[in-house]
């Protein structure tokens, strides 16, 4: 019975104080147009969305650069939002592990939307569809690059042209 208790008090903590990104709690959405309605908003924040997979190098490579440019972000109502298009079936045994390893807090979704395209053009009308490839949204303004960051500081540079233009 003790055991019990134990284990149940364990539990409880471990739900009410997660540690970074919890990859238990990853929000998918299935549809692109649940992902449109509840990440791509037009209002005064600037979002920073970064579409990648775990089975991309070049993404893998340029995330902590993100992670990096979220975390000096601070009060600036800037907001990092990293977009997984991993396979649906590689969620619980690749993705979630990969988060937790490397202990990203920049907040992290999956779009398992697999009908790309249906919706690439409503991203951008440029993108081939090739990740890594990141969307800047601010209000009505938007600016689109299909391509892979060097560093946080080529990330800060890129949102800063954007936001000062």
């Amino acid at each position: 019975m003790k055991f019990i208790t134990h284990l149940h008090i364990c539990i409880i903590f471990l739900l009410a104080f997660p540690k970074g990104t919890s990859a238990q709690n990853l929000r998918i959405f299935d549809t692109f147009e649940e992902f449109k309605n509840s990440i791509l908003l037009h209002n005064d924040t600037t979002y920073v969305i970064n579409f990648w997979a775990t089975w991309c190098k070049p993404c893998v490579k340029e995330l902590p650069y993100f992670e990096s440019y979220h975390r000096t972000t601070g009060k600036q109502k800037i907001k990092v939002i990293l977009v997984s298009l991993d396979f649906n079936k590689q969620i619980d045994t690749h993705l979630k592990p990969f988060l937790s390893k490397n202990h990203y807090t920049a907040h992290t979704v999956v779009l398992a939307d697999k009908n790309f395209n249906s919706w690439i053009s409503e991203i951008d009308e440029s993108w081939s569809g090739a990740i890594p490839a990141t969307l800047l949204l601010s209000g009505d303004k938007r600016s689109f690059v299909e391509k892979e960051f060097e560093s946080s500081e080529d990330i800060s540079q890129y949102v800063d042209s954007f936001t000062h233009h």
